[in-house]
């Protein structure tokens, strides 16, 4: 059984055992200039009082959207700027999805991590360019993979040289349109030597459940975030928009702001009670 590495994402903020836990958090698309400053706003807010460190996330482009006609984003360059303009403002460190082998080097000069999306997770030469740029890899646990297979895609990674590897779980398909979590993949994952974060928000999706689009049950957030946190994880991810009916990607499974301040606060309390046993 390996222990957890510490990863540093930032200077300054770093995840892994023993440290307090990272949020990583924004909406779901960089839709606007607008939204992610409110979702940052509050997101830096809440984390700085709580005493978690925090990192922004948002997608320049949902290349996997359920249908061709949805809405993908702002595209590399203006999704990069507006991710440049939220870390400079707001001073904390931003991540973003890759999806190509080519996007590596270009987004690991503005971003401080990386993030390989679960549909991808096996890509070798994906993996292995978000490795060669030395910035910490977010690797999203495939809806269709075992937990303990994900040891081929840390390893892929590794083997550029890059020990800075984290992995997250987010649901595993269970039937049509449709995911569940299995705790257990969180401990299975944790011994694999890497920081384990959970991913709340895409953990209830009802992937392609509206036909053109995907569904999402957010009532079940909460109440497993508290079970991640039992469980124990290093980091929370999460989804967050002003206005969830309104967001132009997964807002069916994203929180509103104004329940962000109270996950997050009960996030911190079980993790610190379980760390403290």
């Amino acid at each position: 059984m390996a222990v957890p590495r510490i990863v540093e994402l930032a200077p300054g903020i770093r995840i892994g055992p023993g440290l307090p836990p990272v949020v990583i958090a924004g909406p779901c698309m960089a839709e606007s200039m607008e939204v992610c400053r409110r979702v940052a706003d509050v997101a830096v807010g809440v984390c700085s009082r709580l005493g978690l460190p925090y990192v922004f996330k948002a997608s320049f482009d949902k290349a996997n959207r359920t249908s061709g006609a949805a809405c993908r984003g702002p595209g590399i360059d203006e999704g990069l700027r507006l991710l440049a303009d939220i870390r400079d403002e707001f001073r904390v460190p931003v991540l973003t999805d890759i999806h190509e082998a080519s996007q590596a080097a270009v987004v690991a000069a503005v971003v401080e991590v990386l993030q390989i999306p679960a549909f991808l997770c096996r890509q070798t030469d994906l993996l292995e360019a978000a490795g060669r740029t030395g910035k910490p890899v977010n690797i999203k646990k495939g809806q269709f993979m075992a937990p303990e297979d994900m040891a081929n895609a840390v390893r892929k990674v590794e083997q550029t040289g890059n020990s800075r590897v984290l992995l997250t779980e987010r649901g595993t398909c269970f039937g049509y349109h449709n995911l569940v979590v299995d705790m257990r993949s969180l401990v299975i994952m944790a011994d694999l030597g890497v920081p384990v974060v959970f991913d709340a928000t895409h953990s209830v999706q009802l992937p392609g459940g509206h036909g053109g689009s995907s569904g999402g049950q957010r009532q079940f957030v909460a109440p497993l975030v508290r079970a991640a946190a039992a469980v124990g994880v290093q980091g929370l991810f999460l989804e967050a928009h002003p206005d969830p009916a309104a967001a132009l990607s997964d807002g069916a499974n994203s929180l509103s702001l104004t329940e962000l301040p109270d996950v997050l606060r009960a996030f911190k309390g079980i993790h610190d009670h379980v760390s403290a046993h």
